[in-house]
């Protein structure tokens, strides 16, 4: 018989895809700016969605016109940390569809990580609410060199699924998202949040969760990576 048709792997990522935790995200990266004696601007807000923390940081002091001093940005994380982990408290709100997607893919017994810009601490909690059940292993942006839209958070979560990035499917919602998995070789079904995120080689788009299938899934891997050897 011939092979199954893939991914081999699904590989979520968690703000804005899963849970629609950009918004929780939002109100501490405003306080923390009030907090730092300025406002964030929308621009900034936006080019932020998805980024690591230290990305997040820089283009937050750069738009309050702070100068990037290490003390001070370093103050400023632990604040963004502990303001995130109150709002994370509350619990999480799923995105529509994202429950009944994560228990289709447990269904089908395909691995899966959860791969997050967020630190190991915030995802923990975040885990407490969504479930560590539906994830095989999971990998934060303390745990790797570089954060996204650097590809090593891919590339170290198909590493502890013992699979090549080229034979997973990444569920992303964010620009920088996407563009980290794409680096990784991984194919990429993007569902939009929070910003729009461009079309692209290896990217498919959908508008929601809701509705997925497994039919979907494999049809959105294969098309990913046919735009991808095009």
């Amino acid at each position: 018989m011939p092979a199954e048709p893939g991914p081999d792997a699904v590989l979520w990522d968690m703000d804005g895809t899963l849970v629609d935790s950009e918004k929780l995200w939002t109100v501490a990266l405003h306080d923390t700016a009030r907090w730092l004696g300025g406002m964030m601007s929308p621009a900034a807000r936006d080019a932020v969605v998805g980024g690591d923390m230290a990305r997040t940081l820089a283009t937050l002091f750069d738009d309050l016109g702070l100068p990037r001093d290490p003390a001070r940005m370093a103050e400023a994380e632990r604040f963004i940390d502990d303001r995130t982990a109150e709002l994370f408290a509350g619990g999480l709100p799923w995105r529509p569809g994202a429950l009944e997607a994560l228990r289709l893919v447990d269904g089908l017994g395909w691995p899966t990580a959860l791969v997050t810009n967020t630190g190991r601490t915030l995802a923990e909690a975040a885990l407490d609410s969504i479930g560590r059940e539906h994830f095989t292993v999971s990998v934060c942006a303390d745990e790797v060199p570089f954060g996204k839209p650097d590809p090593d958070l891919y590339l170290r979560a198909a590493e502890l699924l013992g699979v090549a990035p080229g034979r997973c499917l990444a569920i992303e919602d964010s620009p920088s998202g996407a563009l980290a998995a794409e680096r990784a070789g991984a194919a990429v079904l993007v569902v939009p949040c929070d910003v729009p995120v461009p079309t692209g080689p290896g990217r498919v788009l959908r508008p929601s969760l809701v509705g997925l299938t497994r039919a979907d899934l494999q049809a959105s891997y294969a098309e990913a990576r046919a735009e991808r050897a095009a």
